[in-house]
């Protein structure tokens, strides 16, 4: 990128000029996503979509409860309030159909303390507001946890990993790191399976992380010019799914990744996240002020 020089003395500098923004006006937060190419991952499909769904469906089909996703139909409450009493006996007092998102709140809370008690998991990578934002990560690892803990003999999938995208916003700027999240625990008998490792991108992100570099400003501008992260990271933030078939995933074009970025400002601009004077051209082009402003506007209202 052109200005390389300038732009690691200062990184923020032309997203200060432009916008008058403040490092310090930022808020402090962590939010973490999967990496789109993690997601076409046939050992994650089969486990998310095979077993963990074939698991609760069948956990659950003497009460007629059908769960056609795993993202969908778990962040109300009531699939999991099921799935407490099914295996723990445990049947709380609470509303079965909960409308209203304070309601679910309620119940995923009462639900989860629950369910924390008996999973006994010292470091839990679930919580509440991310399985009422339908947190694809968080769910699996509550799921995987409670199939462990409830029903050992089910069989999971090997060694099943997934690259993510950690995004932390502090008050000298924003850093985005790479690390790999294990869902799944290595058998030892998964030598024949085989995932995608030969793209060059993953296993230069996977160099990285196992030698503790963290992606700096200058790759975060990159990482979103496509616009796949930024459309994913809207989704899980504003808690709707936009349907594959809306973008692009593996963008192969200008045009493409264009036409994600635009989808991404549009949506920003429905929910009613103002992205002063920035293109999708700006985001495609890796303009670093363009991308920090539309960050800015998503952090701005869930950070913290």
């Amino acid at each position: 990128m052109d200005g390389g020089g300038a732009m690691e003395a200062d990184p923020f500098h032309n997203a200060k000029e432009d916008e008058h923004m403040d490092a310090q006006t930022f808020k402090a937060g962590k939010m973490k996503m999967i990496q789109p190419d993690s997601l076409k991952d046939p050992k994650l499909d089969k486990l998310k979509e095979q077993v963990l769904l074939g698991w609760i469906n069948e956990s659950l089909k003497a009460e007629h409860i059908v769960v056609q996703s795993v993202e969908e139909d778990l962040y109300d409450g009531l699939v999991l309030h099921h799935l407490l009493a099914r295996f723990a006996g445990v049947h709380l007092t609470l509303e079965e159909m909960a409308l209203t998102a304070s309601a679910q709140i309620r119940k995923l809370e009462a639900v989860l303390e629950e369910l924390d008690k008996r999973l006994e998991q010292q470091d839990t990578k679930w919580e509440v507001s991310l399985i009422h934002k339908k947190d694809l990560l968080a769910t699996l690892h509550l799921l995987v946890a409670m199939v462990t803990r409830f029903q050992p003999e089910v069989e999971l999938p090997s060694n099943v990993k997934v690259q993510v995208v950690v995004l932390e916003v502090s008050r000298t700027g924003i850093q985005s790191d790479v690390q790999t999240e294990v869902l799944t625990e290595d058998r030892g008998d998964n030598a024949q399976e085989v995932s995608d490792t030969n793209d060059p991108m993953e296993q230069l992100m996977e160099m990285e992380t196992m030698a503790g570099v963290g992606l700096q400003v200058s790759d975060l501008d990159q990482q979103f010019s496509d616009g796949v992260i930024l459309l994913l990271l809207i989704g899980q933030l504003e808690g709707f799914f936009i349907p594959l078939s809306d973008f692009r995933l593996t963008p192969d074009s200008h045009e493409h990744r264009l036409h994600n970025v635009s989808l991404a400002l549009s949506l920003l601009a429905d929910l009613g996240l103002q992205v002063s004077a920035v293109q999708a051209q700006d985001v495609v082009s890796q303009d670093v002020a363009g991308t920090l402003k539309v960050l800015y506007a998503l952090f701005r209202k869930h950070g913290g």
